[in-house]
């Protein structure tokens, strides 16, 4: 087959205060930047668990012609800039259409895009690559996407992950390239889908643990049984507030009762399922009295996942209220990271290793709550931010935290990067000379990709809500645009029973 490859990646948290620009997609967060043409292939690299790679990977299995035109991925964060939108979304279309004729084309793509000037990302994407050609076209989404009406109705078809930590992005990416296949060789999908009126935090959305790891099991036996070319349920990113914002389930069959089938029992499982997407959280000081509390019991590492100021979900990566915690409860062995700290690193770099330096540390963004940490902090290492991770979220991946420092406070070790990367390898920490294995507390910026990685070397995992740009709790943001009769939390109120008058 003669395949056209595109990916435009953005987890939009509308409640961030920081847009996505022309310089998010050009560096990556984390993911390798923006590549064109020839470069995408060189770009994804066969190891790399992404899902472009993976799809990549069993297309020259088949012996297809893959046609890249570009693939770019941001860090989550605020809203995508207008301009940045329209230049790249333009390139794709002006590309695809410069490529046909064809036989379909891939996109690798969120699914929980909100640009500046548009609530639907995907959508909006979508209905411009069918303004040029009518082809098929296949989708990868992520397991937090929002996905809309149109996303369904525009898509030939859409394949989500179904593992949180994300450990099958490519896995992903093949069966995307297994459903395109079966796609150009037959008929047009039948469809069906059903919106789930609930949010659930995505603290208790782990695949390894339940209510989701049943629900994701039930999801493959299903379309086992059933025969479906294919069924996904995406939980949804309850961070962007915008009318279709929710969990779906959504199937397709060679028939539209086949599909309807598939996408009934699995609906009926997931509504079953919604009270038991709770677990006890903790405030900063809380926590981490419990921590020493298990450590004292011997338990150690105890992993705190700082789970509100996840920059994988939008947050700023900057907030001080767990390191605050750790330095009143004078921690004997702590390590926090990653603190996004250009300043503070490159202040270091000028002091040198063993110096003292005396910084405003973090707090710059604009969270409610928060502010910087003035004291005065040992300089323990520096790096110039390259480093390889090796853990099961990203793969083997080269990446480049720009100039970084560990700094030490007492007991506590602090990772400070130049940039926002979610904590969710352990070599975030090694590249420092910190063995997170040796410590009692490790602290994550992260909810849950951390769980790959760390989640073998926990003696226990416990939650914080500290400040931070993503809410464990739906009810604690000011709505506007959501579906009156969608359940904030589980078994919790629905959003025209939270609303207030300004909120109209």
């Amino acid at each position: 087959m003669r395949i056209i490859f595109a990916g435009f990646q953005h987890e939009t948290n509308t409640f961030a205060p920081d847009l996505a620009d022309d310089a998010a997609f050009a560096h990556g967060g984390g993911f390798p930047p923006l590549s064109r043409g020839a470069d995408v292939l060189t770009a994804l690299v066969p190891t790399a668990n992404i899902p472009g790679a993976g799809f990549l990977n069993a297309a020259r299995a088949a012996g297809d012609e893959i046609v890249p035109i570009l693939w770019t991925a941001a860090c989550p964060s605020g809203f995508v800039a207008r301009d940045t939108y329209e230049r790249i979304a333009g390139e794709i279309v002006a590309g695809i259409r410069a490529a046909l004729p064809a036989d379909a084309i891939y996109l690798d793509l969120h699914g929980a895009m909100v640009a500046e000037h548009v609530f639907d990302g995907e959508g909006e994407l979508l209905a411009r690559i069918r303004a040029v050609t009518d082809i098929p076209v296949i989708v990868s989404l992520d397991l937090h996407a929002n996905v809309t009406q149109r996303m369904i109705d525009l898509a030939d078809a859409l394949v989500a992950f179904r593992t949180y930590p994300h450990v099958d992005m490519a896995e992903t990416g093949r069966r995307a390239h297994r459903l395109l296949e079966r796609r150009v060789a037959g008929a047009p999908f039948a469809k069906a889908a059903h919106r789930i009126p609930y949010m659930m935090p995505i603290c208790w959305q782990a695949t390894g643990e339940q209510p989701a790891k049943g629900l994701y099991e039930s999801l493959a036996a299903i379309e086992a049984e059933t025969a479906v070319p294919s069924i996904s349920y995406a939980m949804g990113f309850a961070a962007a507030d915008f009318p279709e914002c929710s969990p779906v389930v959504w199937a397709y069959g060679e028939t539209p009762e086949q599909a309807q089938a598939a996408a009934d029992a699995l609906y009926a499982q997931v509504l079953a399922a919604e009270t038991a997407f709770s677990g006890p959280l903790y405030d900063p000081d809380a926590v981490v009295e419990k921590a020493l509390a298990l450590n004292a019991g011997g338990v150690r590492p105890v992993v705190i996942a700082d789970a509100q100021d996840n920059p994988g979900a939008g947050g700023s990566s900057d907030t001080m209220g767990i390191l605050r915690a750790l330095i009143a409860h004078d921690v004997p062995s702590a390590a926090i990271g990653a603190i996004f700290d250009p300043a503070a690193a490159q202040a270091a770099h000028r002091a040198g290793v063993g110096a003292q330096v005396t910084l405003d540390l973090g707090g710059r963004a604009p969270i409610a709550g928060d502010s910087p940490l003035r004291e005065t902090f040992t300089v323990e290492a520096l790096s110039d931010g390259r480093l390889r991770t090796h853990g099961p979220y990203f793969g083997e991946l080269d990446m480049d935290l720009g100039p970084s420092a560990c700094l030490r406070h007492g007991g506590v070790r602090i990772v400070i990067a130049s940039a926002k990367v979610q904590m969710a390898d352990r070599e975030m920490f090694r590249y420092l000379g910190i063995d997170p294995e040796a410590m009692d507390i490790v602290v994550v910026k992260s909810a849950i990709h951390f769980r790959a990685d760390f989640g073998p070397i926990a003696g226990e995992i416990l939650t914080a809500v500290a400040p931070g740009a993503m809410m464990m709790r739906a009810t604690d943001w000011t709505w506007k645009h959501l579906p009156d009769d969608l359940r904030l939390m589980p078994g919790g109120p629905s959003f025209a029973e939270t609303r207030t008058p300004e909120q109209a």
